[in-house]
């Protein structure tokens, strides 16, 4: 009896476990079996692996042979357990030295010829052998997310022959290169946009806080444009955020972009399903708000979303990561997103409009508000109005360009990382207590707006916090009554819910 063995890597959302594939030689009627709950497309392996290792000139072994891939209780699917599934059968025969393989992590689909195929979600398994402190052999068709990490030792192969000529020892596999800096696509420019003068200065505070917003007004307003000015305002991604980010799409099967570094804007449409944009599926993926982390979710038409849909976003708003369940296991996949909001203020969208009368009864404008909960009402800290800009204004005025603001708004972001490590729209009701409470005067304004307004202690912390971004882009060290009172304004939201 013969034994060698390999190691990969499995799909399970970021996690990416290490799956060790076994393969036992020994007496009976030649064939081969693969166990370790493999779907199908893992148990078609075996004629992959047949002919790919009968074109590179070696021999299939004529005896029975068995494949273990453990562990047994994960699922497996797809074809990426070819390229380590032929590497362990050849070192239990005896035809490679199986030396360098505990070293190795080896992924790729063999094709008949002998050729490496790309393989989905591979990013997530290149950081887990990273952080393993292994190297990985991947197909040559994964370069370019197999460049994005620098510092792990990854090689590439296009034929399973120059994979095994690496683990003799006989040549060697290139490194995949750094992506090209290609220059970031452009932004659309809050310049574009005249007059929306509070509107453009609340953007300007979610931007410098990471608060979510809600644009409220009739059509042609220009809450969508808004909406798409945020990305540019943000301060750069990081390069572990740009990887993560990058990671996730790798999962969801998206195409890397060419500048991959920017953060992600994503708008689904609003008949968009609650697994379409959380996440699900039989074998669970990403859903939209996992897409968007470290950037924008922009929802339009936020009524016209199901509220079973609008629900499910209240816990990765609160807590940044989204857990997928389904009967076998539960997934977990990070959503760290800004979400910026846009709606109509009734059915016919023309209410409180002075250019043009509303059709819809008080009782039908009440309903349709009422579509929103209060709960997940309270976790967006910024909630406007947005009414229609005079014609003079339009023409006349001059604004600021968002390379501007985004100057101000990165100053304002950096002192928030120096304080607390993190933005103020994720701080803790500990965090809000040490450090955004104001002063004596915004204390008593505070109360007497909860008290008037019935504000819940959700949202008197989001007062809070978003006064203590005012004050950040004011770069002051204490929030005043006059950052209390901005942050009062910006929730008013004219809706007619009852939430605060």
């Amino acid at each position: 009896m013969r034994l060698a063995c390999a190691i990969t890597r499995g799909e399970l959302g970021l996690e990416a476990p290490e799956v060790s594939v076994e393969v036992c030689l020994s007496g009976g009627l030649p064939g081969l079996a693969i166990v370790g709950l493999a779907e199908t497309t893992v148990k078609e392996s075996r004629e992959r692996v047949r002919a790919a290792i009968g074109q590179c000139g070696f021999e299939f072994p004529a005896r029975k042979i068995v494949v273990n891939l453990a562990p047994a209780d994960l699922p497996k699917s797809g074809g990426r357990y070819d390229l380590a599934i032929a590497v362990a059968v050849l070192a239990a025969s005896g035809q490679i030295p199986e030396a360098r393989l505990a070293a190795l992590e080896l992924l790729g689909e063999l094709a008949f010829t002998g050729s490496l195929r790309p393989v989905a979600g591979l990013l997530p398994a290149l950081l887990a052998a990273q952080r393993a402190g292994r190297s990985a052999v991947v197909p040559a068709g994964c370069a370019a997310e197999a460049g994005l990490l620098r510092g792990a030792d990854v090689r590439l192969a296009d034929q399973l022959m120059a994979v095994l000529r690496f683990i003799q020892g006989e040549e060697t596999l290139p490194r995949p290169a750094a992506p090209a800096a290609d220059a970031p696509p452009a932004l659309e420019d809050l310049a574009d946009i005249h007059g929306q003068q509070q509107a453009k200065r609340a953007l300007e505070i979610a931007a410098a806080g990471g608060h979510n917003v809600l644009f409220i007004g009739p059509p042609g307003t220009g809450k969508s444009m808004l909406a798409r000015r945020l990305p540019g305002l943000l301060p750069p991604m990081t390069e572990e955020e740009a990887v993560e980010s990058a990671a996730l799409g790798s999962l969801a099967g998206s195409p890397l972009p060419r500048a991959w570094a920017i953060r992600p804007f994503r708008a689904p449409h609003h008949t968009a399903t609650t697994a379409a944009l959380v996440g699900g599926g039989s074998w669970p993926r990403p859903g939209e708000i996992s897409l968007a982390h470290h950037g924008v979710l922009f929802l339009d038409e936020l009524p016209e979303f199901s509220r079973g849909t609008l629900e499910a976003l209240r816990e990765p708003l609160e807590t940044g990561r989204i857990a997928v369940a389904r009967a076998a296991r539960t997934l977990e996949f990070p959503a760290r997103f800004q979400l910026v909001a846009a709606m109509n203020p009734c059915p016919c969208g023309y209410h409180g409009d002075l250019a043009r009368p509303c059709r819809c009864s008080p009782e039908q404008v009440r309903r349709y508000q009422e579509r929103l909960s209060g709960p997940f009402l309270d976790r967006l800290d910024i909630r406007l109005p947005v009414s229609r800009p005079g014609i003079q204004l339009a023409v006349a005025e001059a604004t600021e360009t968002s390379a501007r603001v985004a100057r101000r708004v990165a100053a304002a972001r950096a002192l928030q990382i120096s304080r607390a490590g993190k933005p103020n729209a994720a701080l803790t009701a500990p965090e809000i207590r040490d450090g955004c409470m104001p002063l004596a005067a915004g204390i008593r304004l505070l109360e007497a707006a909860a008290a008037r307004l019935q504000l819940s202690r959700r949202a008197c912390d989001s007062v809070l916090r978003l006064a203590r971004t005012v004050a950040d882009l004011a770069a002051e060290a204490s929030v005043t009554a006059a950052h209390v009172a901005e942050a009062l304004s910006l929730r008013n939201g004219g809706l007619r819910t009852g939430a605060g």
